[in-house]
């Protein structure tokens, strides 16, 4: 069998962070079998890219995937994060969508591709 995977290891963190907003680094890295430093880097270039938003909760973090922002893959049309993890998570795209903003979020990822009418939103 194949030792590869369809989704890179940013697909999935994304992915797992839209079904438990409030999961630890730890079980990122135990469920998608990479280290926690490996985590780590992929939700700080998560965030940093704008795709994630992370907020402190206590001791712990809650991350909010801002759904509405476009895949940075250039598509013949234009996909959203939100219906990419919809269609992976198979749930409806609509519920994965939330129109409160998120305190502190960055307008997004910053790319000649991008639209500049990116509005901020997230999922909790």
């Amino acid at each position: 069998m194949a030792n590869w995977t369809f989704l890179t290891n940013h697909a999935r963190v994304l992915l797992c962070i839209a079904s438990d907003p409030g999961v630890r680094l730890r079980d990122i890295a135990a469920s998608l079998g990479i280290t926690e430093r490996s985590a780590y880097g992929i939700v700080t270039d998560l965030a940093e890219a704008g795709y994630v938003v992370k907020q402190k909760d206590g001791r712990r973090n809650r991350y909010q995937v801002q759904v509405h922002l476009p895949l940075p893959e250039p598509t013949r049309r234009e996909r959203t994060v939100g219906e990419v993890l919809a269609l992976l998570a198979g749930t409806d795209a609509g519920a994965m969508t939330d129109t409160h903003p998120a305190p502190n979020s960055s307008a997004g990822p910053e790319t000649s591709r991008r639209s500049n009418s990116i509005r901020s939103g997230n999922v909790e």
